[in-house]
């Protein structure tokens, strides 16, 4: 029988629960689909973003970031596992990483052992944009606990509506654009700011980590006409491009063929345009998640991460979107700040990696359980001090039939070899050369280095 000590013990227990909920950080996992550096938070004259602004302003804004492979699906595989592609046998948009690695304890599961609520609304894990909208596309059901998939005016009504430049691409990778009428909260990402605000207030009085995984600036880049209207066609630049450019690399090193797809430069000009407009819709949606953070009194003990899953081309070496290794598609856009991020209004110089973002948020949550055999490592020295002793490079790598390629950044300088040299090598110096347009390969001294450093950790991560 229940002494009076044992019920006042066990009540007093149930009424402390909450409080001590609410000790433990919750994290705000903002993912972006596409995403380059075209916004004013990296530095971009006129596309103008002002919640990434204040999300940077509020932590630590990293300028050397970078993806693992340059695509959708290999990409975030990597984030979600913390394991290289080579490790989780993912290397295209078909192949599920459970059929390599089945027993692998994804970031979303260690969250749950450590007694969060786990969901997702939109894309984290790949799933076809804009095909497969509305669906489970590619995800992993044992990662969440629930997942929301919302479908807005632009994948139900308007993709009739939509101009492609490119009309012998499909809509997933094209250049290919629409000014819609319809209101923000009609659109896809408009609902997936909206599903993770509910999801934000229902679970305020318990640990949660929520996945927010917008679609733009991913093409077709429909956004609410308004934002079109921000980004006038008259400020847009086509990026400098000549034709002997295609003769620096190895051929393997070029993906759009032929160069800008064989664009105008008027299509050039108005598929850049778009793209902007859309980043500037995606920066409208990542404010309504910071402003209900704050309303709802959880801004202070919620870390915020905002991620692309790669870069983005609009015509460098004459290359749209992705699959290269050159800056603009391995490099990513990467914002941390609030709880566990001391340094605020900060840009860290220092080299890293998406494959950091696992361990990092393990490490600033105190999880408990976690793998042993995760790639990357905990950012948090740099989320003090973001100039902080650091010496670890980053890896990227793309598939060309049966050749690889692999590249090595530093914060200099990219090494770049197809298999493993036997096909052609890059070395770009970025100081003296941040366009890329001289490749030292073969008369830096530097080279055997920088490949016996790149050698080494591919073999690491491939055992």
């Amino acid at each position: 029988m229940l002494t009076r000590r044992d019920f006042l013990a066990a009540a007093g227990a149930l009424a402390n629960a909450p409080a001590q909920n609410q000790q433990k950080r919750n994290v705000l996992f903002i993912a972006s689909d596409d995403l380059n550096h075209s916004f004013s938070t990296y530095g971009h004259p006129f596309v103008r973003t002002p919640n990434l602004d204040a999300l940077a302003g509020r932590g630590v804004r990293f300028d050397r970031a970078y993806c693992q492979f340059p695509l959708c699906s290999p990409s975030r595989t990597s984030v979600m596992t913390g394991l290289s592609p080579d490790a989780t046998g993912v290397y295209d948009l078909r192949k599920h990483f459970r059929e390599s690695v089945p027993d692998v304890v994804t970031l979303g599961q260690t969250f749950q052992k450590n007694g969060y609520f786990v969901a997702r609304t939109g894309k984290i894990f790949h799933y076809g944009n804009p095909g497969q909208i509305g669906t489970d596309g590619l995800d992993d059901a044992p990662t969440w606990m629930r997942r929301i998939n919302p479908a807005g005016v632009d994948k139900t009504k308007e993709e009739p509506r939509i101009i492609n430049h490119t009309p012998g691409r499909g809509l997933g990778s094209s250049v290919s654009f629409y000014a819609s009428p319809a209101r923000d909260e009609e659109h896809t990402d408009g609902m997936v700011a909206a599903e993770t605000i509910r999801m934000m207030e229902e679970h305020r009085n318990e640990p949660w980590f929520l996945g927010a995984g917008f679609y733009k600036p991913h093409c077709p880049y429909v956004a609410p006409s308004k934002y079109f209207d921000r980004v006038p066609i008259s400020k847009v630049k086509l990026i400098p491009f000549e034709e002997w450019e295609l003769t620096i690399a190895p051929k393997w090193a070029y993906w759009t063929q032929p160069p800008n797809f064989g664009l105008t430069e008027k299509q050039r000009l108005e598929g850049m345009q778009a793209y902007f407009a859309a980043i500037l819709f995606l920066d409208a949606q990542v404010g309504k998640l910071l402003d209900a953070l704050k309303r709802t009194g959880q801004e202070e003990r919620t870390t915020v991460v905002f991620w692309s899953d790669h870069g983005y081309g609009l015509g460098e070496h004459g290359q749209w979107m992705k699959q290269t290794v050159f800056e603009h598609a391995a490099r990513t856009p990467l914002l941390m700040a609030g709880a566990g991020v001391k340094a605020r209004g900060q840009a860290c110089g220092r080299t890293v990696e998406l494959l950091d973002l696992y361990p990092t948020l393990a490490d600033l949550c105190g999880l408990k359980d976690v793998p042993a055999s995760l790639h990357g490592k905990s950012v948090r020295p740099l989320l003090e001090n973001p100039k902080a002793a650091w010496d670890r490079p980053a890896v990227t790598q793309v598939h060309r039939n049966q050749v690889r390629g692999y590249s090595l950044r530093t914060e200099r300088y990219r090494y770049s070899m197809w298999d493993h040299g036997r096909e052609g090598e890059e070395l770009y110096d970025y100081q003296s050369d941040p366009r890329e347009l001289k490749n030292l390969a073969k008369t830096s001294g530097l080279r055997a280095e920088l490949q016996a450093r790149l050698e080494t950790i591919v073999a690491a991560r491939a055992a």
